[in-house]
């Protein structure tokens, strides 16, 4: 019964880590869309690299808007939105 207890401890321990690294990989960011004026909160993967670049639907009114992400030497994301 004991090794039970170490076997679920050791895979707790395991999946606590794996948790603390996929949200240390994902962030949020915002955006404020030129069309609607609705604040956009999207998820920003840091493992995409330090300058991002991408076309996003804007979620309220569906129209296409160009992301920009920059992310500092600390981590931090910091996104602009403009029509595409």
């Amino acid at each position: 019964m004991a090794g039970m207890k170490k076997r679920r401890t050791k895979s707790s321990k395991k999946r606590k880590r794996r948790l603390a690294a996929a949200r240390s990989a994902h962030q949020e960011a915002a955006y404020v869309c030129d069309s609607c004026g609705e604040e956009i909160i999207v998820p920003i993967d840091l493992s995409g690299g330090a300058h991002q670049d991408y076309v996003e639907d804007c979620p309220v009114c569906c129209h296409p808007m160009r992301l920009r992400v920059d992310i500092d030497p600390d981590g931090e994301a910091h996104l602009a939105g403009e029509h595409e």
